[in-house]
C-alpha cells in the first residue's frame, strides 16, 4: 500500500485548469520532492490532499484512506505544514500545540510537545503568545503543529521560505530523523539544493501536469551530468553549438553554459570556438545540479516529451 496514491486528479478554477490529470504515488518511508514553478499546481494538489479543496475528478488516498470518503482517517495519517503563516493570536506556543493535540483526541501529550519544541528551538518561546513571534518563529510553530500527532505522512509546503539558515539546518536534521524512523516526507521547495540533498525521488509539475518523475540520481544523470561554462573575451558562440546551451542567455552576453554528455566533448567544443575566432576569458567544467535539471525540464519541450 502506498503512503500517498494520487489517481487522475483534475481541478479547474474558472478558466484555469490547475491540475490536468495528475497520477503519482509516494511509497512508505520515502523522502519525496514535489517541484515546479509558481502556478504549476503544487499547492492546489496539496490542498486537495489535505481536504481543503475538492478535486473535480480523480481520487487521493493517504495510507489507503480516501481524503473525501474517509476524511477523518486520512487526516489523522497526515501532517501538513502550509505555505502561508496561519496562526491563532490568542494562545501561547504550548497552548497552541495542546489544542492541536486535542483535535486528534490526544491527552497528556506534553512529553512529545516538549521534544518537538526542543528540536525546533521553540522551548524558550513555549509561554510566549504566538502573535508576538517573528515570522521565522511562527513558521516553526506551524511545523510543530503538523507533527504534534505523530502522523506517518508529513507534507512540507515551502517550510523554510523566509527563515534563517540555523532553522533550516535544525529543521532538516529533525525531519531527516523522522524519515529514518519510518515517516514518509513530501517536500515542496524553491530551494532546489535542499531537494537534491534530501529527496530520494522527485516529481516535477508544469502547468498542472507531471513532466518528470524519477529518482533524484537518475534525473541528474539523464539530463546531462556535466556542464561547460564559457566566458569569451572576444567572439560569439558558434551557431552549431547553440543547441547545447542549458539556458540561452543565462550567463550573460559573453557567457554560455553548455550541456555535455562526456568529458570527451570538451576539446571539440573548445576547438570549434577557437576556429570561430573566440578567445576565452574563463573556462569552467562542473557537474550539473538539480537546478540545472529543473531549468531544462521546464524550458525544453523535447526533454519533456521524452519523459511522457
Amino acid at each position: 500500500m502506498s503512503a500517498i496514491e494520487i489517481r487522475n486528479v483534475k481541478k479547474r478554477y474558472k478558466e484555469l485548469q490547475a491540475l490536468k490529470g495528475v497520477n503519482l504515488s509516494v511509497e512508505p518511508g520515502e523522502f519525496f520532492g514535489l517541484l515546479g514553478p509558481n502556478g504549476a499546481g503544487k499547492t492546489t494538489l496539496i490542498s486537495i490532499l489535505a481536504g481543503l479543496a475538492r478535486a473535480d475528478e480523480g481520487h487521493i488516498l493517504v495510507e489507503g484512506h480516501d481524503v473525501v470518503t474517509d476524511f477523518q482517517a486520512a487526516r489523522r495519517a497526515l501532517g501538513v505544514v502550509p505555505q502561508e503563516l496561519v496562526f491563532d493570536p490568542f494562545f501561547t506556543v504550548r497552548e497552541t500545540l495542546r489544542i492541536q493535540s486535542g483535535y486528534y483526541g490526544l491527552r497528556r501529550n506534553d512529553d512529545w510537545i516538549d521534544e518537538v519544541m526542543a528540536n525546533l528551538d521553540l522551548t524558550e518561546k513555549a509561554d510566549v503568545n504566538t502573535r508576538a513571534l517573528s515570522g521565522g518563529m511562527k513558521r516553526r510553530v506551524l511545523v510543530a503543529q503538523a507533527l504534534v500527532h505523530k502522523p506517518p505522512v508529513i507534507v512540507l509546503d515551502e517550510p523554510t521560505a523566509g527563515v534563517d539558515v540555523e532553522l533550516r539546518q535544525g529543521l532538516w536534521k529533525f525531519i531527516s530523523r523522522l524519515n529514518r524512523e519510518g515517516h514518509t516526507i513530501v517536500l515542496t521547495t524553491h530551494y532546489l539544493e535542499e531537494a537534491e540533498q534530501l529527496c530520494t525521488r522527485i516529481a516535477m509539475l508544469r502547468r498542472g501536469e507531471v513532466v518528470a518523475l524519477e529518482r533524484t540520481s537518475e534525473l541528474l544523470q539523464r539530463f546531462s551530468a556535466m556542464q561547460l561554462a564559457l566566458r569569451f573575451a572576444t567572439g560569439v558562440l558558434p551557431v552549431e553549438l547553440r543547441h547545447l546551451e542549458a539556458e540561452v542567455g543565462s550567463a550573460g552576453a559573453r557567457g554560455h553554459l553548455l550541456r555535455l554528455n562526456s568529458y570527451d566533448d570538451v576539446e571539440p567544443i573548445l576547438a570549434q570556438c577557437r576556429a570561430a575566432g573566440c578567445t576565452f576569458e574563463e573556462i569552467e567544467l562542473r557537474k550539473a545540479d538539480l537546478e540545472d535539471v529543473f531549468v531544462q525540464v521546464m524550458h525544453d519541450p523535447v526533454l519533456v516529451e521524452g519523459l511522457a
